[in-house]
């Protein structure tokens, strides 16, 4: 498996340097302090509004966690999780393991591999992330939940977590709120979900299945061959 943009986001080497944070409130308004807009989330597509203040891109400092059902804030950093000095998967699990508890952190970020060369999402574990036709881009919602999240784990964060990017232009990044009050990492209004048959780094074998469920690319298309 090998990075779709050499290891790098395909932004300018000065943008880089500087952090890009996108704050999304879930279910709430976003406050995008990079591009001066806010964009509204979980009630439909999203779209801009008034320009929000100019906020700290700095990482949010620790806090109690939310109440489950509010209104917490998500920062999307155009960053890997490596830049920001970090080790581990943040509490994302390996393999077929269970996400009993959603990660601290996430990364997504976009690279071809030989099963599939179309460019894909894949999680900090190297795991294949996908997307469900029978969700609505920008519903604000998803439509697997029960049993079809057993099978289709959702790619859940920690309310006030960050969301690191590698290959992913942060603007296609955004949240919902899931119907066991979960937050879940969407893409191009895209909810995202895992495999549960997928053991390891590489996998893709819920690529197709029912003709539903798809590999993920950079803006939330289909990634086929």
């Amino acid at each position: 498996m090998t990075s779709y943009f050499s290891g790098r986001p395909p932004l300018g080497t000065a943008r880089r340097r500087a952090t890009l944070a996108t704050v999304l409130a879930v279910c709430g308004v976003a406050a995008l302090t990079a591009c001066g807009k806010t964009i509204q989330i979980g009630s439909g597509d999203a779209s801009a509004s008034a320009p929000a203040p100019a906020t700290s891109s700095a990482a949010p400092t620790s806090t109690a966690p939310a109440q489950q059902g509010g209104n917490s804030a998500l920062q999307v950093l155009d960053s890997t999780a490596k830049d920001a000095g970090l080790n581990g998967t943040g509490g994302t699990v390996v393999g077929t393991a269970v996400q009993e508890t959603p990660p601290q952190w996430v990364q997504l970020a976009a690279v071809t591999s030989p099963k599939l060369a179309a460019p894909h999402l894949i999680n900090i574990n190297q795991a294949a992330l996908y997307r469900f036709d029978g969700d609505t881009a920008g519903s604000g919602k998803s439509a697997c939940n029960d049993v079809c999240a057993t099978k289709w784990p959702p790619v859940t964060i920690k309310e006030g977590g960050n969301v690191y990017l590698a290959g992913v232009n942060p603007k296609d990044v955004a949240a919902v709120r899931r119907a066991d009050g979960k937050v879940q990492i969407t893409v191009g209004g895209w909810p995202v979900y895992r495999f549960s048959g997928d053991a390891g780094a590489g996998d893709l074998n819920g690529q197709g299945l029912d003709d539903k469920w798809f590999a993920v690319g950079p803006t939330g298309q289909k990634a086929v061959r």
